[in-house]
């Protein structure tokens, strides 16, 4: 028998060994350190690799971790696709919203993808805050095991193109990790590029996780929202139903409220979610367009793998009413006009005159001779609008409802028109039918406990997801007070949905309202204003737990907004700026203020 010495000199490693397995395992991440633990244990035990406890052995050397940040919905569209073709094509894949992402366990992720969208002037998606802003903190570990890959959505109408999707790759880069393959920009055509992206990071991710087995494979996927036979893909031919103009005849503005019938779709929808619809341009605009190119109506020309009349392509398959600065800049160098070869030299002109151009305005202004497979190609393709569904599917049940400002502005004599809004306000006839989809936005939601008071900021249309909030609430018998504040021109003409407000105020439903008709006095009024003259009570309401949201116009109204509460804040809690944006930090972190800006 051997001696209690004997056997400890026989389980312990010589020096050499000990050295040795230092040097290698210096090398492993924690999950790699699981894995090879697992590995020895099943060893001593007599046991083979395959069986192994496939929980620890997947997870540390084959999961392909796919995170997205998404605001209205793209990214995390994206980010499904891409996790369905690794999952078929033999990878295992854990898939989350950065928002359900614990931060600091990136240091156990070893292959992991991004698909992040930019919100607003730069900033990352609400659900990509906390995420992001680790990233980029001192708190982040040094990722020198992680490999990666970014595929960035944006619009190149914005001056901070896809800088979200460029965070995330210069911070991942800064702390070690190494590129599966390099990121990709997306402007608001994205399928494209996003689906080759896609196929190319599987295939390298596939190369670098080896042949996993099939049958082990688990997605994570998101459990809030619902899903449905109809996408933005394959959209749900409904029927319009309403199309009622709901600002009086004086007004500057045309804002109509519309009514569609799902139908038996089975199409369902959450206070909060968007409606995505696709539109058809105004033949009329399409005509001039191709008067103006000297085209034909019938030339042949082909949209990615179909072959369309040119006539037909304008219509229902390229984005004329909205310019890209790409295209600005494609014009300048076909005509060679000096005033657009000088104007696109400062990007901020260009994407002004952009902004404030149609397509055939661009063409009329510098007049050019181009084929017309190159000037097709050099448009962008038609994609549906979304706008904030204005109803509770708990009282409408098969309708939706929208609250749709009707964009209209006269160039040179000519009457211009937004693409979609047009299309729903004037140019799609009752009983008609559009193809819509529904834009589950979960980070624009009622609190889960009826009891929480919630005050809601929405000038404009920025008025309709509230509407959506209140017939919830109701519908649920929901106790929590409701404040809401609501700004427009003139009260007389654009007190949008008046009558149901004040019978919520009257019912009890509403617990306070508060107006800013800018126009009807001298010193022009908003809703700013009015969050200061109640700022008293409105830090008071923050303070009990109420939950906070803005909606509408994303590059005056809500950062005037935010500035207000964030004075607001300062001032009743005697806090410093510094304190007070943390403030507002911390709520929107705890999704107690959450925005829908566009």
């Amino acid at each position: 028998m051997l001696s209690e010495q004997q056997n400890l000199n026989q389980t312990m490693l010589n020096e050499e060994q000990l050295s040795s397995l230092k040097e290698v395992i210096g090398t492993y991440s924690p999950l790699q350190l699981a894995w090879a633990s697992g590995y020895l244990a099943a060893k001593s035990e007599g046991s083979s690799v395959a069986t192994l406890p496939s929980a620890i052995g997947t997870k540390a050397s084959s999961t392909l971790t796919i995170l997205y940040g998404s605001q209205t919905g793209n990214a995390k569209g994206v980010a499904k696709s891409l996790a369905d073709q690794a999952t078929a094509q033999g990878l295992t894949v854990d898939l989350k919203s950065m928002g359900e992402f614990k931060p600091k366990s990136i240091k156990n992720v070893t292959h992991l993808l991004i698909v992040a969208s930019t919100n607003g002037e730069g900033e990352a998606p609400d659900d990509a805050i906390a995420f992001h802003e680790f990233l980029s903190s001192k708190k982040a570990p040094k990722l020198e095991s992680l490999q990666y890959s970014v595929l960035a959505l944006g619009d190149t109408s914005y001056e901070f193109f896809c800088q979200t999707g460029k965070d995330f790759d210069e911070y991942l880069a800064k702390l070690g990790a190494k590129q599966i393959a390099p990121r990709v920009d997306c402007d608001v055509d994205y399928e494209d590029a996003a689906a080759a992206w896609s196929q190319e990071i599987i295939s390298k991710t596939k190369e670098l996780l080896g042949e996993a087995d099939v049958t082990s494979n688990v997605v994570v996927m998101p459990t809030s929202g619902s899903t449905s036979q109809y996408t933005k893909q394959n959209p749900y031919e409904a029927e319009l139903s309403v199309s009622q103009k709901i600002t009086g005849r004086d007004s500057a503005k045309d804002v109509r409220h519309i009514e569609i019938d799902l139908g038996e779709s089975g199409i369902t929808y959450q206070a909060g979610d968007a409606l995505g619809v696709w539109f058809e341009n105004d033949v009329e605009l399409v005509n001039e367009l191709i008067s103006a190119l000297d085209f034909s109506a019938n030339d042949e020309v082909t949209v990615g793998d179909e072959k369309y009349s040119l006539l037909d392509a304008l219509t229902s398959k390229l984005e004329i009413t909205q310019t890209s600065v790409n295209f600005v800049n494609f014009w300048a160098e076909q005509s060679q006009s000096q005033t657009l070869l000088t104007l696109v030299q400062d990007k901020n002109t260009v994407r002004e005159y952009a902004a404030n151009h149609q397509v055939v305005d661009v063409i009329k202004a510098a007049p050019a001779k181009v084929d017309v497979q190159i000037f097709v190609d050099a448009l962008r393709k038609i994609t549906p609008r979304l706008y904030s569904i204005a109803s509770s599917q708990a009282e409408m049940e098969e309708e939706v409802h929208l609250t749709v400002g009707l964009v209209e502005y006269d160039k040179d004599g000519q009457i211009r028109a937004g693409g979609a809004s047009s299309f729903l306000g004037k140019r799609l006839e009752e009983g008609g039918t559009v193809k819509v989809f529904v834009e589950h936005n979960d980070n624009f939601r009622l609190p889960s406990d009826g009891n929480t008071p919630v005050i809601m900021i929405g000038p404009g249309t920025g008025i309709a997801p509230f509407r959506a909030f209140l017939q919830e609430r109701e519908a649920n018998d929901a106790e929590g007070d409701n404040w809401l504040f609501f700004g427009d021109q003139t009260f007389t003409q654009d007190f949008l949905y008046q009558v149901e407000w004040q019978g919520y105020v009257k019912s009890g439903l509403l617990t306070k309202i508060d107006l800013a008709f800018s126009r009807d006095q001298a010193n022009k009024i908003y809703v700013q204003d009015r969050l200061r003259e109640n700022a008293s009570e409105v830090f008071a309401w923050l303070e009990r737990g109420a939950h906070l949201y803005i909606c509408g116009d994303m590059n005056r109204m809500a950062k005037d907004v935010e500035i207000a509460l964030t004075d607001i804040i300062s001032e009743q809690g005697q806090l410093t700026a510094e304190q007070a944006q943390q403030y507002l930090k911390d709520l929107r972190n705890a999704k107690r203020f959450q925005k829908d800006v566009y």
